[in-house]
């Protein structure tokens, strides 16, 4: 099997990410045993990066087909793998995000993440799952509160990186001004 080269990213040098990997967004979402079923198949043709989010639905089934390929030898350690998920915007309140990184934690059946990262750069009122999501619910992001609660999580071991995804140059500046650690990337 070929070995899957790996970037090293600044914030993160112990642990390099993937270049090649799998998402595990679907459309029409898939039931749970076929996204495993997926995920197994992947592992088994050498993939070794995953990325999820809570709004997905796919930590669960990913956190199953981890802990059997672990069962089944596939992988000999959770730490062959690179696991990437995200904080979803109803939960991008800085009281509620190490908890969310906890409940993602638990979905997956692990202790850590590689990466974490902020699903978009605004906070949801209501627990919604799906895009186009009514305007009435969207606030702006607490930018400062929010990115040291991403903090928090790296601090408290439970991911080794944060980052963001679908942010603008100017809201990774907001964060730059006032982050102990920068982003790691912008998906």
């Amino acid at each position: 099997m070929e070995i899957i080269p790996s970037v090293i990213l600044k914030g993160c040098e112990e642990n390099g990410m993937p270049v090649i990997g799998m998402g595990t967004s679907a459309y029409p979402p898939a039931d749970l045993e076929t996204t495993k079923a997926a995920i197994l198949e992947a592992i088994k043709a050498g993939y070794r990066h995953f990325d999820t989010a809570f709004a997905y639905g796919s930590e669960k089934p990913l956190g199953e087909a981890i802990a059997e390929a672990l069962r089944l030898h596939l992988i000999e350690s959770r730490d062959e793998l690179f696991i990437t998920t995200k904080l979803w915007a109803s939960f991008a309140h800085p009281n509620q995000i190490v908890s969310a990184c906890k409940m993602s934690l638990q979905n997956l059946q692990l202790e850590y993440v590689d990466m974490y990262l902020i699903h978009w750069p605004v906070r949801l009122t209501e627990m919604i799952r799906k895009t186009p999501v009514d305007v009435d619910l969207i606030r702006p992001l607490d930018v400062e509160g929010v990115w040291q609660s991403m903090e928090e999580c790296k601090i408290l071991g439970l991911t080794k990186s944060i980052g963001v995804s679908n942010f603008s140059c100017k809201k990774i500046d907001q964060i730059l001004q006032i982050a102990k650690f920068p982003p790691a990337l912008n998906q």
